[in-house]
C-alpha cells in the first residue's frame, strides 16, 4: 500500500500548537503529509507554517484572507487535494483534541471502508477527557437528534477527525454543500451515504484543547439544528 496521504488542518490562532502537531502527525506514516489551511491568523500561525514547510517539502500552506468557517476551510483543502496525488483525505483539528495516535488506526480501516469517522461515543460508550459536562451533554444528544432526523447509522455524525477515500469527494458536489459549522460533518457523511459509499467508525479519546481558544458559537449549533432537516428534506424531494 503506497497510497499518499493529506491530512487537512484548518487554523485560526494556532500557532502554540501547529509545530509539535506537524511533527506528531508526520512521525506517524511516510505516506502522510499535511496541508494547514490557515484564515489568516492574527498570531501569524500562517507565517509560522510557511518556515516549517520551507524545511519540510511534506508539509504544505493554504493561505486564506480572513476567517470564512471550517466548512469552507475543508472545502478549499479537498479541493487542493483533489488536484493532486493523495488517496486519503483526512479532516483533523489543530488543537489536539484529535490524537495523532489514532492515525495509523484509520489508514488500516480504510482498507475497509470508504471513508472512516472517529467517534467520541461508539455503541454509546464517551471517551472525551476534560470536557465540562454541559458541552459533553450538549454533543451527545445532539448527535442521537442527528441520527434519528437523518437515519444516519453513527453515533459520532458530528466527530470532525475523518478519513475519505478520494473517490468520495470526486462523487461529491463540493460547490453543493451548505453547512459550514459542526453541521459540515454530518452533511458530509449523509452526501456520501446517498452516494451508495460505505462508512464506518473507530474509537477515539477526544480530548479537550489546553491551548488556545475554542471556535464553538451559538451560530454553529443554530446551523446544525436546522441542517438535518434540510438534509433529510433534500433526500425526499431529491435535491441532493
Amino acid at each position: 500500500m503506497a497510497e499518499k496521504a493529506l491530512i487537512i488542518v484548518p487554523t485560526y490562532n494556532e500557532r502554540e500548537n501547529i509545530p509539535t502537531l506537524i511533527s506528531q502527525v508526520l512521525e506517524k506514516d511516510p505516506r502522510i503529509e499535511m496541508l494547514v489551511v490557515d484564515d489568516n491568523s492574527p498570531d501569524k500561525t500562517g507565517d509560522l507554517v510557511e518556515e516549517i514547510a520551507g524545511q519540510e517539502p511534506r508539509v504544505h500552506l493554504l493561505r486564506r484572507p480572513g476567517k470564512m468557517g471550517l466548512g469552507t476551510a475543508y472545502r478549499d483543502g479537498f479541493r487542493w487535494a483533489l488536484a493532486r496525488d493523495y488517496e486519503y483525505i483526512f479532516e483533523m483539528d489543530a488543537d489536539f483534541s484529535h490524537d495523532p495516535r489514532h492515525l495509523p488506526e484509520f489508514l488500516a480501516m480504510a482498507q475497509e471502508a470508504d471513508f472512516v469517522l472517529g467517534s467520541r461515543y461508539l455503541n454509546g460508550r464517551v471517551t472525551v477527557v476534560n470536557w465540562p459536562m454541559k458541552r459533553l451533554l450538549l454533543s451527545y444528544f445532539a448527535n442521537i437528534y442527528a441520527r434519528v432526523v437523518t437515519g444516519m447509522k453513527l453515533w459520532d455524525g458530528t466527530g470532525g477527525f475523518k478519513c475519505f477515500h478520494r473517490r468520495v469527494l470526486e462523487a461529491i458536489d463540493l460547490d453543493a454543500v451548505r453547512s459550514n459549522g459542526y453541521a459540515f460533518q454530518i452533511e458530509m457523511s449523509f452526501r456520501a451515504f446517498h452516494k451508495g459509499f460505505r462508512g464506518l467508525e473507530i474509537p477515539i479519546v477526544f480530548t479537550d484543547r489546553t491551548v488556545g481558544a475554542s471556535k464553538m458559537s451559538g451560530h454553529i449549533v443554530r446551523e446544525a439544528i436546522f441542517m438535518v432537516w434540510r438534509l433529510r428534506w433534500w433526500h425526499l424531494t431529491g435535491k441532493l
